[in-house]
């Protein structure tokens, strides 16, 4: 028998070591006294990039749809969705789909913004979500796509980010769902 939490928390291992050595740090980006995590070169990197949807697969194996934020979480979701062999919803943000869309407006740690998800054309309706982003801060761009997907009738089972920056409190702002973080700092 194999056992699942020893499978995923090696994977979760190699994700960290690969998340670790290939972030590229920015301060004062995108304004100052932000400083900001640069995930490209672990997304460049085949296995580094391989390890984080490894990881995040692990989370949800159950999961209907694999829904990733944003434009960072797209990368994200469609990588997982082909590992688990499931659809990719995109969150998008405010404008960027037709109506009717369900929409929440949330605030960020240097402003605000709305996502949006189609209102119609997919069934989300008792569909079980795996919701990613690569990057948790304050916590109000995974906590409104979250509840996207709540008023749309679907269950958030899991959620997961590349990066929570854990100063900024952002997991306290989340559901109940259980929410994975390959590196916390």
């Amino acid at each position: 028998m194999v056992d699942t939490a020893e499978v995923a928390g090696e994977r979760t291992v190699r994700a960290n070591a690969a998340v670790e050595r290939l972030t590229r740090w920015h301060d004062d980006f995108p304004t100052p006294g932000v400083r900001f995590a640069d995930l490209t070169p672990v997304f460049a990197d085949a296995e580094g990039f391989r390890a984080v949807l490894d990881c995040f697969a692990a989370c949800a194996p159950d999961a209907d749809l694999v829904a990733g934020v944003d434009a960072r979480g797209f990368l994200l979701g469609a990588g997982v969705a082909a590992v688990l062999g499931t659809g990719v919803v995109a969150v998008r943000k405010a404008g960027k789909l037709p109506p009717p869309v369900h929409s929440r407006s949330y605030t960020l740690e240097y402003g605000s913004a709305a996502l949006e998800i189609p209102a119609d054309g997919i069934e989300l309706r008792g569909r079980k979500i795996l919701l990613l982003d690569d990057v948790l801060a304050t916590g109000g761009t995974l906590s409104a796509a979250a509840e996207l997907f709540r008023t749309a009738g679907a269950e958030v089972v899991a959620a997961a980010v590349v990066l929570e920056l854990e100063f900024l409190g952002g997991r306290a702002k989340q559901g109940d769902y259980p929410l994975t973080s390959i590196v916390q700092r």
